[in-house]
């Protein structure tokens, strides 16, 4: 079992940047694929990022490619995301989650944070 908990959400400006953190729980961290997803009011959740279980590996979606930076710490068992250039359509809720094993292109992940609002103010 993996309990997650997402962190350094709010609101910024346009053009601004925010990092979020997602702390996990346990201690087999460095077992698990992470990934973050967003979920905006109306729309279905969209992925934004995930890193293999060493973070030498790394996926984003399209519409992050660029701005957002997502990176791990395996001895804080933290996983963050550095989002730049943040534009009004990044408002969602983002979620952290994480699967048992290696980093796949799917979305079939295990467990997942009760997630965190960004809001950009345009």
């Amino acid at each position: 079992q993996v309990q997650l908990v997402e962190s350094g959400g709010g609101l910024v400006q346009a053009g601004g940047s925010l990092r979020l953190s997602c702390a996990a729980s346990g201690r087999t961290f460095s077992s698990y694929t992470m990934g973050w997803f967003r979920q905006a009011p109306g729309l279905e959740r969209e992925f934004v990022a995930a890193i293999s279980r060493s973070g030498g590996i790394t996926y984003y979606g399209e519409s992050v490619k660029g701005r957002f930076t997502i990176s791990r710490d395996n001895a804080e068992n933290t996983v963050y995301l550095q989002m730049n250039s943040l534009k009004s359509e990044d408002t969602a809720v983002y979620y952290c989650a994480a699967r048992f094993g290696p980093i796949q292109r799917d979305n079939a992940y295990d467990y997942w944070g009760q997630g965190t609002q960004v809001t950009v103010s345009s």
